[in-house]
Formats: structure tokens, C-alpha cells, sequence
């Protein structure tokens, strides 16, 4: 497949496993040349960004911690050389993917620390991001628009109790967040909306203590099985297109039926 001259450029944070990694791929397919954040696992990116190549797109592999906003500054910065310099092509999109949950507890069980790095990474680092987004692809600021998605979770409003509110309150988070910045962008070219994924099957449940999490709950699930990256990478992608130009301020469940 050979490369367009220009294509537009999206970022994924946590793009180097499960939802965004499927994410950026099917972006590729899609026209998309894409830059793939990730925290720790950089051969993980590596093979992301790979695969991106293959598919005939441009890639490039981006280190930060989304929860400091240092990083997250940086991180930008180095997008605009990479685009500027012609690596990748202008950004447009941004896909806020990075999230953890952590092991199953009630909220009297929980310790400060856990519920802080909860709510720094899947807030706040969405909040972060979405700013230096806007500042760049907002006509507001001079751009030329674009598109944010948010990837929340049904958690958020089905509440986790038992295992883990605090996830469930970070992604309730989100969903404000989604709803409140649509509408503050709306007249600037900038859409904003949000995916919920249900019992989708990806390594974050094995960082949560319970790698067999997706398959137990099954059972629960009004379609009897857990979904999969790929499914929840496509309602991302779709978000970010054009043939959801009047879609904003959406929360679309992605969860079979639960």
C-alpha cells in the first residue's frame, strides 16, 4: 500500500496494548497516520507503530507518563517536530486510551494512594491531553479542527461495587468531562465524544489481579460473551471520521447490551 502524501495524524495514549493498540491499527487502515503514546512498554509501541508501517501508514512512538503534565507537554512538543518535519502528518485527532484499573476492594479497604494514581491517570491525563490537543487543532487557536474520543466504561454507570468504585468514579468522571468540553468547543471545528466498553477482552484485567475476568463475567453479558479490542476500535475510529461529523458530546456503550 503506498503512502498518501498527507494524511491526518491521531494520537492514541495507552496505544501500545489492547483498545488503543487495536485502535491505532484499524486508524491506519482507515488513512490515518498515527502517533502511539505509551508509558512504560516501548517494544510493546514498537510493534504497534510496525504494524502501522505495514499498513501503509506513518507511525511514530512517543514516551510519557499522561498522569504529569510535564511529560504530557513534552510529548506534544515532540509531536509538532515530528509533524512539522514531515514524519507524520498534521494532528487532527486525539483517542485518550490510557487507563488502569487496580485489584478488587471495597472503598473502606482502599488507601489514598491507590485512589490518587486511579483518578491521575484516568482523569487527569485525559484532561492534560485534551488541552494541548485544542490548542492545536481548535480554530480558536488557529487550527483547522479535528476530533476527541474518550474512552470511558460502563462502569461508570454501573458504579464496580465491590471490586473497583474508584475505576468506575474516574470513567463517571469522563463522561462529564466528554459532555461539558463538546459543548465548549462545539463552534470551534472540535468534536468530543465517548466510547463506554463493557467486558471487552484486553490485558487490563490481569493488571487488576484477574486475567479470567472477561470469561467469568460472560454469563452476564446480554450477548453471553465479552467483546474484543477490535469492536471497541471500530466505534472509536468511526468517532474520529467524518461520517460522525454531527456526533458530539455522545457516550456510546460498546458493551454488549449490559
Amino acid at each position: 500500500m503506498a503512502l498518501q502524501d498527507t494524511a491526518p495524524l491521531v494520537l492514541i495514549t495507552g496505544g501500545s496494548r489492547g483498545i488503543g493498540a487495536a485502535t491505532a491499527r484499524l486508524a491506519a487502515q482507515r488513512g490515518w497516520d498515527v502517533a502511539i503514546n505509551y508509558a512504560r512498554d516501548a517494544a510493546a509501541a514498537e510493534q504497534v507503530a510496525q504494524a502501522v508501517h505495514a499498513l501503509g501508514r506513518k507511525a511514530v512512538v512517543l514516551q510519557a507518563d499522561v498522569a504529569r503534565d510535564d511529560e504530557v507537554r513534552a510529548m506534544f512538543e515532540r509531536l509538532d517536530r515530528a509533524s512539522a518535519e514531515g514524519f507524520v502528518g498534521p494532528l487532527k485527532g486525539l483517542v485518550n486510551s490510557a487507563g488502569v484499573v487496580d485489584v478488587a476492594q471495597r472503598v473502606d479497604e482502599m488507601g489514598f494512594d491507590r485512589v490518587q494514581r486511579m483518578f491521575a491517570i484516568n482523569v487527569l491525563g485525559s484532561f492534560v491531553c485534551a488541552r494541548e490537543a485544542l490548542r492545536r487543532i481548535s480554530a480558536r487557536h488557529g487550527g483547522a479542527g479535528g476530533a476527541i474520543v474518550n474512552v470511558s466504561s460502563a462502569a461508570s454507570r454501573l458504579g464496580s461495587p465491590g471490586q473497583y468504585v474508584d475505576y468506575a468514579a474516574s470513567k463517571a468522571a469522563i463522561d462529564t468531562f466528554t459532555i461539558g468540553l463538546a459543548r465548549e468547543v462545539a463552534t470551534e471545528g472540535v468534536r468530543v465524544n465517548a466510547v463506554r466498553p463493557g467486558i471487552v477482552e484486553t490485558e487490563i484485567h490481569a493488571s487488576g489481579g484477574q486475567p479470567d475476568r472477561a470469561r467469568q463475567l460472560a454469563p452476564q453479558i446480554p450477548m453471553g460473551r465479552p467483546g474484543s479490542a477490535d469492536e471497541v476500535a471500530h466505534s472509536i475510529v468511526w468517532l474520529l471520521s467524518d461520517e460522525a461529523s454531527y456526533c458530539t458530546g455522545a457516550l456510546l456503550d460498546v458493551s454488549g447490551g449490559r
